[in-house]
């Protein structure tokens, strides 16, 4: 018997590096997915390829947007059926500056999606999910340090662990397990533009900078972080709730 075998999951930023490795494992362990993202063009490319892998659909989606997301997990539930599994996934980065200089916008924006992204996926897949199901929440290890300058990414990631937390009393009476999930700089896209703005500001190879905070000495791969996540999402972890799962390769120790 696969993993998740007829569950039904939805990971939003589901165009991105980890997203679109998680859907493959998801759909390899014999679930089906709703593929959700804000960026259409990427979406359709996303759901092209993972169509032939599996059952899935794809929804384009702002997961700031109570409407949005409603509008998501409702179709989820037409197509499938009631939810088992939430990867909540979304994320920007944001912008590295001192506190004088960080823009409120840019801080707002990051607040938005990463803790009220998580807050409404929750809001509306919880009451279409099955007993016994999991929410994932995608974090990170900076939901467990300080940086200079990391003001809208850090706080975001410090705010969904709390999140995690009131879900994860709120929802054992149901056996809903929920808990988040921490990787470390990762070699993606995401992880490339921010060194990039980082290396700048620090005056030195920023990947080269992260690789000597990390004892195992490398960037982790997609592929490595969704083995965790289909970890924390199948029955594997059924004793598991509220917990903080780093994929850091050392780097909070």
């Amino acid at each position: 018997m696969r993993l998740l075998e007829r569950k039904t999951c939805i990971v939003t930023g589901a165009a991105g590096s980890l997203g679109l490795a998680t859907a493959r494992l998801f759909l390899a362990e014999g679930a089906r997915v709703m593929l959700v993202d804000r960026r259409a063009a990427d979406l359709e490319s996303a759901a092209a390829t993972l169509s032939a892998e599996g059952d899935v659909a794809s929804a384009v989606a702002d997961v700031t947007r109570a409407a949005d997301v409603a509008g998501f997990v409702a179709d989820t539930v037409a197509r499938f059926g009631r939810i088992d599994v939430l990867f909540s996934n979304a994320g920007i980065f944001g912008t590295v500056a001192p506190i004088a200089d960080y823009p409120e916008d840019v801080f707002d924006a990051v607040y938005q999606v990463h803790v009220k992204g998580a807050f409404l996926c929750c809001k509306y897949a919880v009451p279409q999910m099955n007993d016994g199901g999991s929410i994932v929440i995608a974090c990170s290890v900076a939901g467990t340090r300080g940086d200079p300058g990391v003001h809208g990414y850090i706080t975001a990631k410090h705010a969904q662990i709390g999140l995690m937390r009131c879900l994860a009393k709120e929802l054992a009476p149901r056996r809903i397990r929920v808990n988040t999930i921490h990787p470390g700089p990762l070699d993606n896209g995401f992880q490339a533009a921010v060194e990039a703005s980082l290396g700048a500001i620090i005056g030195r190879d920023a990947t080269q900078f992260f690789d000597e905070q990390i004892p195992l000495g490398r960037h982790g791969r997609p592929e490595e972080i969704a083995m965790s996540v289909l970890h924390l999402a199948s029955d594997r972890s059924s004793f598991t709730t509220g917990a903080m799962l780093m994929a850091d390769g050392g780097m909070s120790v």
